[in-house]
């Protein structure tokens, strides 16, 4: 298993505040019979006829990543995405590990059920990112508290174990997958978001959700002012499980990667003047971060590092509106990709593209 991180302030705020983000990687690797060093595997580019055979180990991989994106000012931000990726990671990784320890059958060793803890199935590992994350809600609830600050944050957060991806999130942080054996790209979790909501609903288009003027506007987030009882505090936690293959990179960033672009409410207005045109549309893509773009960063990228820096520099690139955070990772022990046939539908919502947001609290209080 690989993985990469990267993350930035942006250069609108550089020298002029901090780095809300907040980024955790939790890696299990476990190494057993053809897992030693010096087993020789193929290639990771099986089409690559010329390629040499490599000595890496078939070892078997399960980890957590979590990734937060705080709101609330120069302390109470930055202390709820420490508290968020800490609390989850700390609940999330006995998760993962007891997940790839109830499987042994991936290294074909014969254990008595008697031995092996209780198998974890979807639901399960779904449940227990749940209430990891309603645990980071409840101690930013008491931060804020204590501390008399309103304090907020993003989470998305997930646990790979057994060739699937187990998320949960709340907010609008994302998760991508990229398959490079089929260039796909799948949105893996879907914003909450009021111009999300909106386009879901018909009320604008996809274009206009890239850089609608409503678009920094969140409907669901972590915390808060610390006037709840953190002992009773709730927050809704969206879930769901997708199968990985070896071709697969997963992706979690902070928005500040979809929203880089400064000039964002002048290309709407550009585009709803132009009675929304195709060539206004064709205009708005070129000047904000597309799913198409984040795509073509990971298939050209000579590596996971080269990747994650790479999505740095395009966010700074497009005007370098917010923190930006990216977190990358790939198993290559997986089974293949399959060469024909369908995959499973893995986009939270294959019809939806890539929209703009910024990190604003829609709250009650």
């Amino acid at each position: 298993m690989r993985y990469a991180t990267n993350y930035d302030i942006g250069d609108r705020k550089r020298g002029q505040g901090i780095n809300e983000d907040s980024i955790s990687m939790t890696v299990f690797e476990e190494g057993h019979r053809d897992g030693y060093r010096g087993q020789t595997r193929p290639p990771v580019d099986s089409s690559d006829t010329d390629a040499e055979q490599v000595d890496r180990p078939a070892n078997r991989s399960a980890g957590v990543f979590v990734l937060a994106d705080g709101a609330g000012g120069h302390d109470a931000g930055d202390a709820a995405s420490y508290i968020a990726t800490t609390v989850v990671a700390e609940r999330l990784a006995p998760i993962a590990i007891r997940t790839a320890r109830s499987h042994p059958d991936a290294f074909d060793v014969d254990v008595a059920p008697a031995v092996l803890p209780d198998a974890l199935g979807p639901e399960d590992v779904q449940a227990a990112i749940a209430d990891a994350i309603v645990e980071a809600h409840r101690e930013i609830l008491r931060y804020a508290s204590e501390s008399g600050t309103q304090s907020y944050t993003t989470v998305v957060a997930g646990v790979y174990a057994d060739g699937k991806l187990h998320l949960g999130w709340v907010g609008d942080s994302r998760a991508y997958l990229v398959n490079h054996a089929r260039e796909e790209i799948a949105r893996l979790t879907k914003d909450h978001a009021v111009v999300q909501e909106w386009e879901d609903a018909g009320e604008i288009d996809s274009v206009e959700a890239h850089v609608h003027p409503n678009g920094n506007e969140i409907t669901r987030a972590l915390g808060g002012s610390g006037h709840e009882d953190p002992d009773r505090a709730t927050v809704d936690v969206d879930t769901r499980t997708v199968r990985l293959f070896a071709e697969d990179t997963v992706l979690a960033t902070s928005d500040g990667l979809i929203d880089a672009q400064t000039d964002a409410p002048d290309l709407y207005e550009q585009y709803v003047d132009a009675d929304k045109s195709e060539d206004a549309a064709e205009r708005v893509r070129e000047a904000v971060v597309t799913d198409d773009e984040i795509r073509d960063v990971l298939l050209d990228a000579e590596s996971l590092d080269a990747a994650a820096a790479e999505y740095v520099s395009l966010a700074n690139d497009r005007g370098g509106k917010d923190n930006v955070s990216v977190l990358l990772f790939e198993d290559d022990a997986l089974p293949e990709t399959p060469s024909s046939g369908g995959l499973p539908i893995r986009a939270v919502d294959p019809d939806v593209d890539v929209s703009d947001r910024e990190t604003v609290i829609i709250s009650e209080e």
